[in-house]
């Protein structure tokens, strides 16, 4: 058979294919390849938006991230609890049961606290942020200390207390680890 012919195409069906190296497969691979190349934005935004997704936006992503790490580490800790409480137990279908119970009741308690926390997080950070006009990490510190607040504030003034704190210290770490360079940076330059 020649390699040339190709049943079912004729030459001007192919016309304008590179096909280096590849024999045709299909008539549609018929493209003008200066139709793939981008030389402008993927995306087009509204007139004076800017191209980083503001809290809001990944408000929604924090959250489900929140969800599914909880659900994950959850699922792992009821798995080690259940082995723990069940290694004196043969291993049947009770013991599977039991096992399976400590996952599904510890994964769904961790994605629901994880989730929580994130949904208060992402709350207040978004009215902080709108309410300042300024999205900076004096945001991100301030959200995290009123959702330790407000997360223990049912275990009375001392719950609010540790809560806060434990909120500041976490979020005040992140904001450090996120403005490292910027700090290293800065105190190099006082050094000189």
């Amino acid at each position: 058979m020649d390699t040339n012919n190709h049943p079912g195409y004729s030459q001007s069906d192919l016309a304008g294919v590179p096909l280096t190296g590849m024999s045709p497969l299909s008539p549609y691979l018929n493209v003008d390849p200066r139709y793939l190349v981008q030389e402008t934005e993927e995306f087009i935004l509204p007139t004076g938006a800017n191209k980083t997704r503001g809290r809001f936006e990944l408000a929604f992503f924090t959250i489900g991230g929140c969800c599914i790490t909880g659900a994950a580490f959850g699922a792992f800790n009821g798995l080690r609890l259940g082995l723990k409480e069940t290694q004196n137990m043969v291993w049947s279908k009770p013991k599977n049961v039991q096992i399976l119970n400590m996952v599904t009741r510890q994964g769904a308690m961790w994605a629901n606290t994880l989730g929580s926390l994130a949904l208060l997080y992402s709350a207040f950070g978004v009215i902080i942020e709108k309410s300042r006009g300024a999205e900076d990490d004096l945001n991100t510190v301030a959200s995290g200390t009123m959702t330790g607040m407000l997360y223990k504030s049912t275990a009375g003034l001392r719950g609010i207390a540790r809560g806060g704190l434990a909120g500041l210290a976490l979020t005040s770490v992140y904001a450090l680890y996120n403005n490292w360079e910027h700090i290293k940076g800065s105190s190099t330059q006082l050094s000189l």
